[in-house]
């Protein structure tokens, strides 16, 4: 439980960061970012925030090790055997979406929203790569895995689901009869051969807010009320969770495979100009406070 708590605290601040760092330099930006192109060499604030500028390199120089960090990071993590001991894969998974958000947009801002040559095709290489992240991010979501990270198979699925009914029985003391009506009402599931996204959409709706209320109704008749209701329903919303990824499980993994072949690409590729942009600007003296 301790666990859960300081994660969820870790992921909050990383959210916090994030949205807090976007909203800083919009707001020490704003009138310089929102005039004409030929009007920013007059700005105040234009030696500092140009892409060349002491806040404006600086920017595009953290950003960029921001996400090749993320992305190297966490490469070596996932192929490299060795690394498993430092620390579980979930969580390198959470710090690279951490640093490939937050590289993106500091990049963003030294650009100072103008785009061309070379540097657009690493720019929209890199808004591909944020976009089709936060794709990989839903599917990866969609598919069971361990606590360190890992893919679970079928069988490792349905030992979960069968320790949930355990907990049932152990930890709240719940009647084998009542357990089996529960099993009963969340095996009536609807029918998904129709080829209708709304038909199914409203179907598992009707599906799962008749399994609740039947499932109520025997929590009721085992007398468990209270927190112990509270979390009982919290177990039985787990398992309709992994009934649904159960049912999409092969699906959600072939999508998975295809992410990768388009997503690495793309991270790939802007990485690569990034690594020509540097090495040019270097050459032609841009080299910020060093």
């Amino acid at each position: 439980m301790r666990e859960g708590y300081l994660h969820r605290i870790y992921i909050g601040l990383l959210v916090l960061i994030t949205i807090l760092t976007t909203f800083y330099l919009a707001y020490i930006g704003h009138s310089y970012y929102l005039s004409g192109i030929e009007d920013r060499f007059f700005h105040p604030d234009h030696q500092s925030l140009k892409p060349s500028g002491i806040i404006g390199h600086g920017l595009g120089i953290i950003g960029s090790l921001m996400m090749m960090i993320g992305v190297v990071g966490y490469m070596l993590r996932k192929r490299i055997i060795r690394l498993s001991r430092f620390g579980i894969l979930k969580n390198w998974l959470e710090f690279h979406i951490f640093l490939c958000t937050m590289g993106p947009i500091l990049v963003l801002y030294h650009t100072a929203f103008k785009f061309g040559g070379l540097v657009a095709i690493s720019f929209w290489s890199m808004v591909a790569v944020v976009l089709s992240g936060v794709i990989g991010r839903y599917i990866y979501l969609q598919i069971p895995h361990t606590i360190e990270g890992r893919e679970m198979n079928l069988n490792e699925i349905n030992q979960t689901k069968d320790s949930l009914n355990q907990r049932l029985i152990v930890q709240f003391h719940l009647e084998q009869s009542a357990l089996e009506g529960i099993v009963q009402a969340m095996k009536k599931r609807p029918d998904r051969s129709t080829n209708s996204l709304l038909k199914r959409s409203i179907a598992k709706y009707s599906f799962e807010h008749r399994m609740k209320r039947e499932v109520r109704a025997i929590l009721r008749e085992q007398n468990i009320s209270g927190k112990s209701f509270k979390a009982v329903m919290e177990l039985i919303k787990s398992e309709i969770n992994l009934s649904r990824k159960i049912d999409r499980l092969t699906t959600m993994k072939n999508l998975f495979k295809y992410w990768h072949v388009a997503h690495l690409p793309f991270a790939l590729i802007m990485l690569i100009i990034m690594l020509v942009h540097a090495t040019l600007v270097i050459t032609f003296g841009y080299i910020w406070i060093f």
